[in-house]
């Protein structure tokens, strides 16, 4: 009921209109034909007296839209007393609007996932206090008083407790500490920092407490340049021109001379009535907001959401695709791709001894080795002692084993044997001692999506063979991840602002970009469409996006320019038929073949078949055959990555 009641106050004249439409049928059951044809005409005139007032503002602007025949339209049907037909076209161009109205709001909450993350407090130490780190033990001094974010000025000494987000720029102070990036880069794999390293903000902490000192103000801090730049390129998208005002000119144009021709040859006012109740344009205000309404509902069907029916229009005319890696190409979590095992170990004995070790860690990569382990069927060993020097590793105790399990060079100091693994683009190794001897390395590695290669190869199909990989990541990972999907270009190292440039300067338009992540967020709002993998939830990329994949499948992003391409070319098949079927009833109406009455009549049929030719966008058949085609596809190998 309170959707209803929103409805109503949101689009008064839909609701007026259908409101004196149920009036009418009841009048008229009772014979007051006359209150009716009053009633209607009435409000049909002032309906065109406020078009027109908002025609002219329009006009002023340089913009001419197919308005211009409706009002006329309208004011023919009250001049010829085809009042029911004049209440049809209010609907018609009222309800047409309040379509394409409902679409575009969806897509106006952009920045509320940003501002909801945004850090608001911070909690700056006093008196010199700094959080150092010893064996795993938290040493404070001094006081911690807890401010507003915009009061932290360049010099505060701030702590920053395990998994809290940073709330501005600076240096570290602590010794060392590991921070999850990748929302600001796209990097799944936490990032580890030394003393008077730099640490962004938005960033969010490890499982140890830090101590930062603040380089900038939360204004001048990388997440607030991310907001920054979502607003900016929300702000220059021009709007999108509806698809039906394209054809208004040309059209108004076409129907106002047959029906002055008509006048003039025939010397009856009423033959130019007659001709323009015929090419009212109602075909051309509502086929292509239905077609839109049917494609988002398909792709919705199919797990996405497009917000807007101009969202479909630019996706079926896309001509360059950008990808991000992490996230999007790749699944944004670490897992373990091969055991590295020294001669006098096995692969299955070293993950074992470290997944018993990682039980008592808090590394990111604990959970990827415990959960190797596990799906091998490996009982994991109990511990007589642990103990874990964060950003380093873990020592355990394991049936009288002394194992340690971290870093190369933290295992270097107990087994100085300890080679370094060989390592691909993108991977990460974690080292074994074993009683002081060099037990071997195991590697992870964020797993290439299985179906991105097939994913490039559904774009290739549609006709988009521009393909881009714009990542935070480094060159040797980005480069090694397009050659398996076949990417053709490649940018590496890319910040947040890097990412929107390089989508500008991109001239082969329009743009897709299909990203993840807060890092993505600025990319996705400055592209011509915006395309967020969103499985994972609401994100700050979802809500920049102008497409959201709710369904976490890689392919979804082309099958959304199919279902783009689909609408639009239904919805100018619908406008095209209702403009050759227009100009057929006007040609026989200029000629006195089709009386008003009659004609009003023919053009509600002129309606109906456009609309349910419309219809056709929600795409069942369509949908139908895209399943049975997904199920007989074969397996796409997915190179080094694949297990």
């Amino acid at each position: 009921m309170s959707s209803l009641v929103a409805a109503i106050h949101r689009y008064p004249l839909v609701a007026t209109t259908v409101l004196l439409g149920l009036v009418g049928v009841a009048l008229a059951l009772f014979g007051e034909t006359d209150v009716v044809r009053w009633l209607f005409s009435g409000f049909g005139l002032l309906v065109a007296g406020h078009e027109t007032v908002g025609m002219v503002r329009r006009l002023r602007q340089g913009t001419f839209g197919i308005d211009v025949l409706a009002i006329m339209a309208i004011v023919a049907t009250v001049l010829v007393s085809e009042y029911v037909a004049t209440l049809i076209i209010v609907l018609m161009l009222t309800g047409g609007a309040a379509l394409e109205d409902f679409a575009v709001n969806r897509a106006k909450r952009e920045l509320d996932e940003l501002l909801r993350r945004a850090p608001q407090i911070a909690h700056r130490l006093t008196g010199g206090g700094v959080v150092t780190d010893a064996g795993g033990e938290h040493a404070r001094s001094g006081e911690v008083e807890d401010v507003p974010a915009t009061e932290v000025r360049a010099g505060d000494l701030l702590l920053v407790r395990p998994a809290e987000i940073v709330p501005v720029d600076g240096e570290l102070v602590s010794v060392s500490a590991a921070f999850d990036e990748s929302s600001l880069t796209g990097e799944s794999l936490p990032v580890e920092r030394r003393a008077g390293d730099a640490v962004l903000s938005g960033s969010i902490n490890g499982q140890a407490a830090a101590t930062v000192r603040a380089t900038r103000t939360a204004a001048d801090s990388q997440y607030q340049q991310i907001i920054a730049l979502v607003e900016e390129a929300s702000a220059s998208k021009a709007p999108v021109v509806r698809l039906a005002d394209r054809y208004a000119v040309p059209f108004t144009a076409v129907s106002v001379s047959i029906a002055g021709l008509a006048w003039f040859v025939s010397g009856d006012p009423a033959r130019f009535a007659e001709v323009l109740v015929v090419a009212t344009p109602c075909p051309l205000l509502i086929s292509a907001p239905v077609a839109f309404m049917g494609g988002m509902s398909r792709a919705a069907r199919n797990g996405i959401i497009v917000k807007g029916g101009g969202v479909l229009e630019m996706l079926s005319r896309a001509k360059t695709v950008v990808f991000d890696k992490t996230g999007t190409l790749t699944h944004g979590t670490p897992t373990i791709a091969r055991v590295l095992p020294q001669p006098g170990f096995g692969e299955l004995e070293l993950l074992a001894l470290a997944a018993s070790a990682e039980q008592y860690s808090s590394h990111v990569l604990a959970a990827s080795v415990i959960s190797a382990a596990r799906s091998r069927g490996l009982k994991l060993t109990t511990t007589e002692t642990a103990n874990e020097v964060p950003a380093h590793g873990v020592y355990a105790r394991l049936a009288g084993r002394e194992v340690t399990v971290g870093k190369l060079s933290y295992i270097r100091d107990r087994a100085p044997d300890a080679v370094a693994a060989p390592l691909e683009g993108g991977e990460l190794a974690i080292y074994l001692a074993v009683d002081g001897r060099f037990a071997g390395s195991i590697v992870a590695s964020d797993r290439l999506r299985e179906n991105a290669p097939q994913t490039m190869a559904d774009f290739r199909a549609l006709g988009l063979r521009d393909t881009v990989m714009l990542t935070g990541d480094a060159q040797p990972t980005a480069e090694h991840i397009a050659a398996l999907v076949g990417i053709e270009q490649v940018q590496a190292d890319c910040l947040p602002v890097d990412k929107v440039n390089a989508v500008r300067a991109l001239t082969h338009r329009p743009v897709i970009m299909v990203g993840d992540g807060v890092n993505d967020a600025p990319v996705l709002a400055i592209a011509d469409v915006g395309i967020a993998m969103g499985a994972r939830g609401a994100t700050a990329a979802s809500e920049s996006a102008d497409v959201v994949i709710l369904i976490d499948d890689l392919t979804r992003a082309a099958r959304a320019v199919a279902i783009g391409r689909d609408t639009i070319r239904i919805a100018l098949q619908s406008i095209w038929l209702g403009i050759v079927m227009s100009l057929g009833l006007m040609l026989l109406a200029a000629f006195g073949f089709i009386p008003a009455t009659v004609g009003a009549l023919l053009q509600e049929f002129v309606d109906l078949v456009t609309i349910v030719n419309a219809l056709r966008a929600i795409g069942g058949r369509r949908d139908a055959a895209v399943k049975a085609q997904l199920a007989a596809r074969e397996p796409v190998a997915t190179g080094a990555f694949a297990r």
